[in-house]
């Protein structure tokens, strides 16, 4: 079983959970004013100073952090100095003074910006951290799935099964396929094409009933027209709109839908 603390994100616009770091009362009130604005944006915290934005950021593992640089007991710069890699939120300074921009840049900051500013310019800041989280989450996904399918375990076989074998009629022949031998399964209205390595098996079946019929423990659906063999999967590369490329040891790049990447996840679940 997979320990509950693995978890899949699923939105494709996540809550970006925030906390605000700033001295002076009135640039915080100013700034939480221009966030309410922005969609999906959660202040977790308000820290009027280092200390207080290093405690808010382990005890909240916020998505962004807001952060002036000239602060009371820690600056912007030594705040991020006490958080490790693991803890980091995506990083936007906000300062008076534009002579520290360069080091907050080295600092691996993702935007810098120069108090006063307007809406405008905070909205496309936050637009850029929201598309990192994205692909940051997304990035995450792939590799905890990656993982994962790494120690799938075979489960029982159905009764339809013999032997960790799938047997079919085709071409006036009866034969028997090694579940592991097949790569994946496409649909073509109804009927399916089994393609086992150079060789293909069509067979006139829907793939809704195919997938009935295979080890629910080693395939997975990733399409409306496709099952793929999870132990041939080598890599998934994350696309737009939260969308999969699986590409299998063969080289075959195949589409995992949107709708259907929740698959993965349950298949190994289930191991």
């Amino acid at each position: 079983m997979i320990p509950d603390s693995v978890a899949f994100p699923a939105q494709a616009q996540p809550v970006m959970r925030t906390v605000v770091a700033d001295d002076e009362r009135l640039a915080r009130e100013k700034l939480l004013i221009l966030l309410k604005a922005e969609p999906s944006v959660q202040v977790v915290a308000e820290c009027q100073d280092g200390e207080q934005t290093v405690d808010a950021i382990r005890k909240f593992a916020p998505d962004l952090l807001l952060l002036d640089i000239q602060m009371p007991a820690l600056d912007g710069f030594e705040v991020l100095n006490k958080i490790t890699q693991e803890e980091m939120p995506a990083v936007i300074f906000t300062s008076a003074y534009d002579q520290y921009a360069i080091r907050a840049f080295e600092a691996y900051a993702l935007d810098y910006l120069l108090k006063p500013f307007d809406q405008e310019r905070l909205h496309h800041a936050v637009k850029r951290a929201r598309s990192e989280l994205i692909k940051s989450r997304d990035r995450e996904m792939t590799r905890r799935i990656l993982n994962l399918l790494a120690h799938v375990q075979p489960t029982k076989v159905s009764t339809l099964e013999r032997d960790n074998r799938l047997v079919i009629k085709a071409n006036g022949r009866v034969v028997f396929l090694d579940l592991d031998g097949i790569d994946w399964v496409e649909a073509a209205a109804n009927y399916v094409r089994l393609i086992v390595g150079k060789e293909s098996y069509i067979l006139r079946e829907t793939i809704g009933a195919i997938s009935e019929r295979l080890n629910a423990g080693q395939f997975v659906r990733i399409h409306r027209s496709t099952i793929v063999n999870v132990r041939k999967i080598k890599e998934l590369i994350p696309v737009n709109s939260g969308e999969y490329v699986v590409v299998l040891k063969s080289g075959k790049e195949l589409s995992c839908s949107r709708g259907y990447r929740s698959g993965l996840q349950a298949i190994v679940e289930q191991s």
